[in-house]
């Protein structure tokens, strides 16, 4: 199994970016998959997941912000993130869970980086 994640950046505050995860390895239909971020000296948060039926949950710091949004034709979950801040500034992670309702992740991918310059 294979998750790469993409499209990170630096950005300045107020703007946007769409993070992609492609994953292979795996039937991805069947997977809950999620964003979590860490950033430096932080512990690792989730920021979304997206169900197999496409019901989705944000953290507090995402909602109304970020959309996380699943494409199973070509096993794509992407993350786009609007009105960035500085907080937001972290490496970010995709992960894949074949139970929903689960934060226990099964598959991680490597991170993408974002900085948001204020």
């Amino acid at each position: 199994v294979q998750l790469q994640a993409s499209g990170g950046g630096l950005v300045q505050a107020g703007g946007s970016l769409r993070l992609s995860c492609a994953a292979s390895g795996l039937t991805f239909s069947a997977y809950r998959m999620a964003w979590f971020r860490q950033a430096a000296g932080k512990e690792r948060e989730i920021v979304a997941f997206i169900n197999r039926a496409g019901g989705t949950y944000y953290a507090d710091s995402a909602k109304g912000r970020f959309t996380i949004s699943r494409d199973n034709a070509k096993n794509t979950v992407y993350l786009q993130m609007n009105s960035l801040i500085s907080e937001d500034t972290a490496d970010y992670y995709c992960a894949a869970t074949r139970v929903d309702r689960s934060s226990n992740m099964e598959y991680w991918g490597k991170g993408t980086q974002v900085t948001v310059s204020s």
